[in-house]
This record gives structure tokens, C-alpha cells and sequence, in this order.
């Protein structure tokens, strides 16, 4: 199994859950949070007054999925969520030693 963690720019989170959505992935978690790489940050004005923002909004996936399907999602994800553009996002790809589902205590591929 598989733990796809995606940190993309907030505007592409519904295509990339449609694309999800159309590989039958069940589940994801989606967090609001804010962060910057090579695009850093940028200047903006407000009031006549200018002043940095140096974390960008951005959206962050995990996806856990099992080892058959965890290329399909990563290619749907970089379909989906490229503008083209610097701080279109990254996607890391880890080892999920273990899932177990609360309600029915399923575990592994089961549980997902």
C-alpha cells in the first residue's frame, strides 16, 4: 500500500478529485494549509500599502491506495493539476506498512 500525498495550488482540487474519482479511489483527505517552494512568495496592495506574502494558499491531499494503483493516481493527479505554471505543486509517494478500518477492524488493501 501506498500513502500519495499531493500539495497542489487550491483552484485545481475539484479536477483532481474528479480525475480520482474516475479511477474508483473511495476516499481522500483534504487540508487547507499554506506553504511556498521555488515560487516563494509574493507582493501585493492593499490600501496604498504593499507587503509580502511569503506562505501561498495551497491544498493537500493524501490519498492511501494500494501498490497496483498508486501509478494511475499519480499520473491523474499531474494530469490534473498542471497549469503549467511555477507552484503548480509536488506529490510524494510513501510506504503504507498499515490500514485498519475503526468500524469493522479490516486491515491491509481491505480496509481501504
Amino acid at each position: 500500500m501506498k500513502l500519495i500525498t499531493a500539495i497542489i495550488k487550491p483552484f485545481k482540487a475539484d479536477d483532481v478529485r474528479e480525475a480520482l474519482s474516475e479511477l474508483g479511489v473511495s476516499g481522500m483527505t483534504l487540508t487547507e494549509v499554506k506553504g511556498f517552494g521555488r515560487q516563494k512568495g509574493h507582493t501585493e496592495l492593499y490600501r496604498g500599502a504593499e507587503y509580502v506574502i511569503d506562505f501561498l494558499p495551497k491544498i493537500k491531499l493524501e490519498i492511501a491506495v494500494s501498490d497496483e494503483l498508486s501509478d494511475q493516481v499519480v499520473e491523474a493527479i499531474c494530469t490534473a493539476a498542471n497549469s503549467g505554471q511555477i507552484g503548480d505543486g509536488k506529490i510524494f509517494v510513501s510506504n503504507l506498512e498499515q490500514t485498519i478500518r475503526i468500524r469493522t477492524g479490516e486491515t491491509g488493501n481491505d480496509a481501504l
